[in-house]
């Protein structure tokens, strides 16, 4: 088997929107490299890819793949990833460790809104981009405005270094205006007859040639120089050029494909061996503590897992990136979040799902390994001595979230079991129980992503789950004062149970003065779990009630405020003041007083004007200018304010306070109105009063689940 230093391993990870024929590509990529004999289809479920149960019923890639080539003294890691926002880990996390990324557009459908947003990724990461516009056989094909698309999009950075001469049906031919030839392709495709660009096209050639030196010059102040003296860059200063700007994020060149007809394939095999830059010639990977990596084989071992799944009656397989150094079969390595040894007892190289052993792996280059024991995704390891933690993934915030619960009786824990490999698999998945709300809570990407959660448990653990509706984390508080005097008493022969006590309720607000005509004998305040505070204060004079019995009144009154009056929810900002009340000599106890503290306050409370709360977040939609408007009459039918519009290129970002009580259904609507064209973000901003005929309706519904009870 062939080994391949840092210089000669290359990593590139295929974007673009769901359709664009990435998954197709890369069968046609793998088979011009002779790793394959023959290349599948997604209609005949048998690409390298795409070999998931779900991926097959589903017809489309969910999950990220490695894949491995091997073009002309270069190995190519080839990153096959999802077109769906909703699946965004899965692009991220292939994003983080390529070191090149081709851009997949359909002729056809132009940009989509997939590749809108992954484009934002690729600037976030500065990840060098080639662009490949596909489907160029289809006979609604039109390259001319997907490329300009493309320049309104991405910025007029994109340079062409291939046109199509006969798109449609009969696409056959390509013009190179780099190496200013024409390849004609066969009927099976493959290696293409060079030819000489015909006299019907020299103008435009010769036009788009002159343009691309143009722009490869402009970005460097020698190859400028060049060109004024001579008017004319050769093939190689071109190349050059090309793989500077390149790395700098600076130049996006366009290359004309048909994956199904595999036409092109080979020339992109070649441009990414001959221009891409490797991994130790991009930007070092930093530290957390910011310190900068040298990926070379020279330094010592260090690798960033970036990915696991887990194999059925395998275990664990962690992707890896190696940083630095080489990683070799029977290697220990530390690892630097967790502490332990980790020892690496098989080494792979990947083609889909098909594993091939391999002795190691160097500097720059990307594998898998089976069974680390206290490893996951995001950790670094290392060998003694080098004592480094790369920067983490940073996985998007959840913007969907589900409640699941089991079906059948018994299988709590297998459910936990399998929620937590989820979370294992794919870190952009969130899992919450919440003892507030009662409910197993999972918050995900989107309605596609919690398909992919839902499939899983069904078919992959074998559970059969039911999904709900989450509950809502509402807030109780007062709006005005209340004061009562409340007895508990129960004889039931012998000692009994006796507790009196006189309380005033008001509500607090920060900076409130001191209570007036009390004597106050003690104070207590208290920051509560669930936010806002509880103000406690002893105003007993003369010995009414014994000071020992104030911790079990306070006990009392904290156990109401855990659950509420009024739908059972958390109650907060609250200022209690117990100022008299009796005991007796036998029947007095702790008991007596925290019923007598519980009841004191609930009666109290319901006479405070109590008002119930519901949490608002802020969210922040990105949407094409064109759906603006409809999007802006689905926010104000939820119940929300628009804070503001601001213009992003040519998408529109608009801000608003919206409840979470309608995020459910706002997310379905927005999804369905923008056919996932829209991208959301949201972070809790405040608790916000409840209308009045909601609150109505949410405790009657309450006092009915009571009664049910």
């Amino acid at each position: 088997m062939a080994n391949f230093d840092s210089n000669h391993v290359k990593n590139v990870v295929l974007l673009g929107h769901t359709g664009s024929g990435k998954t197709t590509l890369a069968e046609s990529m793998l088979f011009e490299a002779g790793i394959i004999n023959r290349r599948g289809t997604i209609e005949d479920q048998n690409t390298i890819g795409d070999y998931s149960d779900i991926e097959h019923e589903k017809g489309k890639t969910l999950f990220s793949k490695l894949m491995n080539s091997k073009w002309r003294g270069f190995k190519i890691n080839i990153l096959d990833t999802p077109g769906y926002d909703d699946l965004s880990g899965e692009i991220i996390s292939a994003m983080r460790v390529a070191d090149c990324g081709l851009m997949v557009l359909n002729s056809r459908m132009g940009v989509e809104v997939g590749t809108d947003i992954i484009w934002q990724y690729t600037n976030e990461y500065k990840l060098p981009v080639i662009i490949a516009v596909n489907q160029l056989d289809n006979e609604k094909s039109d390259f001319d405005r997907t490329v300009a698309e493309a320049k309104e999009h991405f910025g007029n950075q994109i340079v062409l270094v291939q046109y199509p001469v006969n798109q449609g049906a009969a696409f056959d031919s390509v013009i190179d205006v780099l190496n200013m030839v024409m390849y004609r392709y066969s009927n099976q495709g493959g290696k293409p007859e060079k030819l000489p660009i015909p006299d019907s096209e020299k103008e435009k050639a010769n036009r788009l040639h002159k343009e691309l030196i143009e722009t490869i010059a402009g970005n460097d102040e020698n190859l400028m120089e060049h060109y004024f003296e001579k008017g004319e860059l050769d093939e190689d200063e071109m190349k050059l050029g090309l793989h500077q700007s390149l790395i700098n994020h600076e130049l996006f060149p366009v290359f004309c494909v048909s994956a199904k007809l595999n036409m092109g394939a080979g020339r992109l095999m070649g441009f990414i061996d001959n221009v891409c830059p490797s991994a130790f010639e991009m930007p070092k990977q930093v530290t957390v503590d910011g310190k900068e990596i040298n990926c070379s084989e020279k330094e010592k071992t260090a690798l960033f897992v970036y990915k696991t799944i887990t194999e059925p009656h395998i275990g664990d397989l962690s992707f890896f990136k190696v940083l630095s150094g080489k990683i070799k079969n029977g290697d220990e390595l530390t690892n630097e979040n967790t502490g332990q040894v980790e020892k690496i007892s098989q080494l792979f190289e990947m083609e889909g799902n098909k594993r091939i052993p391999v002795d190691e792996l160097v500097a720059g280059d990307i594998g898998a390994t089976l069974k680390l024991k206290n490893t996951h995704t995001n950790n670094t390891l290392h060998e003694r001595g080098f004592p480094v933690e790369i920067k983490p993934i940073q996985f998007p915030n959840p913007t969907f979230t589900i409640a699941v619960e089991g079906t059948k009786k018994g299988e709590e824990e297998k459910l936990s079991s399998a929620l937590h490999q989820l979370v294992e698999e794919d870190p952009s998945i969130k899992v919450e129980v919440s003892a507030e709300l009662h409910q197993t809570l999972i918050h995900c990407q989107g309605e596609l992503h919690l398909a992919v959660v839902k499939w899983k448990l069904e078919n992959s653990h074998k559970l059969s789950v039911r999904f709900q509706k989450p509950k809502v984390a509402y807030r109780e508080t007062i709006q005005s004062d209340a004061d009562t005097v409340y007895r508990h008493k129960k004889q039931s022969g012998g000692a009994g149970q006796f507790g009196e006590i006189a309380m005033k309720i008001e509500p607090w607000y920060e900076g409130i003065p001191e209570p007036t005509g009390f004597s106050i004998r003690g104070k207590e305040e208290i920051d509560l779990p669930w936010g806002g505070k509880l103000v406690y204060y002893n105003c007993i004079v003369g010995g009414a009630i014994d000071t020992r019995f104030h911790p079990s009144i306070l006990k009392g009154i904290m156990e109401k405020m855990h659950e509420g009056p009024l739908t059972g929810s958390h109650v907060q900002d609250v200022r209690v003041i117990v100022y008299d009340g009796k005991m007796h000599a036998v029947d007095s106890n702790d008991l007596s007083f925290k019923i007598a503290g519980m009841m004191a306050f609930k009666e109290n409370f319901i006479n405070a004007s109590p008002k119930l709360l519901e949490p608002i977040y802020k969210v922040m939609i990105t949407a094409p200018e064109e759906i603006t408007g409809s999007i802006m009459s689905a926010i104000q039918s939820h119940r929300s304010m628009v804070e503001g519009l601001d213009a992003e290129g040519h998408f529109t970002q608009i801000k608003a306070l919206i409840p979470i009580a309608e995020m459910h259904e706002f997310t379905s609507d927005l999804r369905s109105l923008s056919q996932g064209r829209a991208k959301i973000t949201m972070a809790f901003d405040h608790y916000e009063s409840v209308p009045y005929e909601i609150q109505e309706r949410l405790i009657q519904s309450f006092k009915s689940e009571l009664q049910e009870i």
